[in-house]
């Protein structure tokens, strides 16, 4: 008699590589599926910064062995979304729901081009108060077009059986029913699968940050969005000076180097001609007016601009075109009236 092998399930897992992805993951392969992980990268995530890549992922690849990992990267959709959110924003200008329903989105694309079956996630029920609680996760369900074909392993027992339990491709007995924000449970388990040195829990997202939402109301209100104005939000001190032009000025050598490469063609470049000082990018529209506004708030930051007047250069970029204006430093107190 000839044995006929069994195919193999296969199923696409969300991996940020944080502490509740990895061990979801885990739980999964230790059921014998086939898994095939996605690291999104959000250019407003806290845990993976572009330059640390999707490090924690691959770490958790490495750690948990068998998988494949596909990274796919946020764009030009993901802010029209956060610009305007169907499920409106949490406590900041984050729109969790709508997020993650572009992510499951793209997961369930990806599920249908390999030809898998399912759909893991690492979320736990009440973890997070927008997004995983009941209503959220069903409306996330229904939005993506991948109702019940999503399996939350870390809480399955909590919620109704999805398609993988109901046929018999994952043991829902071996699920786990996790809930709430403790983070407890999941440590536990992950000490006795030996899983050490993980991350900041998953899902770390400047859009809760009160400066940064501030940052990027202002932002939505005054001009469109594009990649490079949110690295820029998230450097500096900034300033709005007219509805058309702002100011944002480097805290620290390394944000002065970063402002530079992030400055376009029409910024305008300010900058201390004798003394230290901070880089400033002047972005927008800016007249005679804002140039001089502009010298004045860089002067403050200066050696010497507490007390006493300070060369600042002023470079059109297009052009190379250099200025050089004698200024005195803008009082605090009228700073903080272009404070963003």
């Amino acid at each position: 008699m000839v044995s006929v092998r069994k195919t193999k399930i296969k199923a696409v897992g969300l991996l940020s590589g944080g502490l509740d992805s990895t061990l979801a993951a885990k739980l999964i392969l230790e059921q014998g599926i086939e898994l095939y992980a996605i690291n999104f990268i959000s250019p407003f995530c806290t845990c993976t910064p572009k330059k640390a890549g999707c490090a924690a992922a691959i770490t958790a690849v490495k750690k948990l062995g068998g998988i494949t990992l596909k990274r796919i990267s946020l764009g030009d959709e993901y802010l029209r979304m956060v610009r305007n959110p169907k499920h409106g924003y949490g406590s900041g200008m984050n729109p969790c729901i709508d997020c993650r329903i572009i992510k499951i989105q793209k997961a369930g694309e990806y599920m249908r081009k390999i030809g898998a079956s399912f759909i893991v996630t690492g979320e736990v029920l009440g973890q997070r108060p927008m997004s995983q609680h009941r209503t959220a996760l069903r409306i996330i369900e229904r939005e993506s077009g991948l109702e019940g074909l999503i399996l939350r392993p870390l809480s399955a027992k909590l919620l109704s059986p999805s398609i993988p339990e109901k046929e018999g491709w994952i043991d829902r007995e071996r699920l786990l029913e996790i809930t709430g924000r403790s983070r407890k449970p999941q440590m536990g388990l992950a000490a006795k699968y030996g899983i050490v040195d993980y991350p900041c829990p998953a899902g770390g997202c400047l859009l809760t940050d009160p400066g940064f939402a501030r940052r990027m109301r202002d932002l939505m209100a005054h001009s469109e969005i594009t990649l490079n104005d949110i690295d820029l939000l998230k450097l500096g001190r900034h300033f709005r000076l007219m509805p058309q032009a702002k100011l944002v000025v480097g805290r620290n050598k390394e944000e002065n180097e970063r402002l530079l490469r992030l400055a376009k063609r029409d910024d305008v470049c300010f900058g201390p001609a004798e003394v230290k000082g901070p880089i400033g990018i002047g972005r927008g529209h800016l007249d005679q007016e804002d140039i001089q506004e502009s010298v004045s708030i860089v002067a403050r930051y200066c050696d010497g601009g507490m007390d006493g007047t300070v060369k600042i250069t002023n470079r059109i970029l297009p052009d190379g075109k250099i200025g050089m204006i004698l200024t005195e430093s803008m009082p605090y107190d009228e700073i903080q009236r272009y404070r963003i």
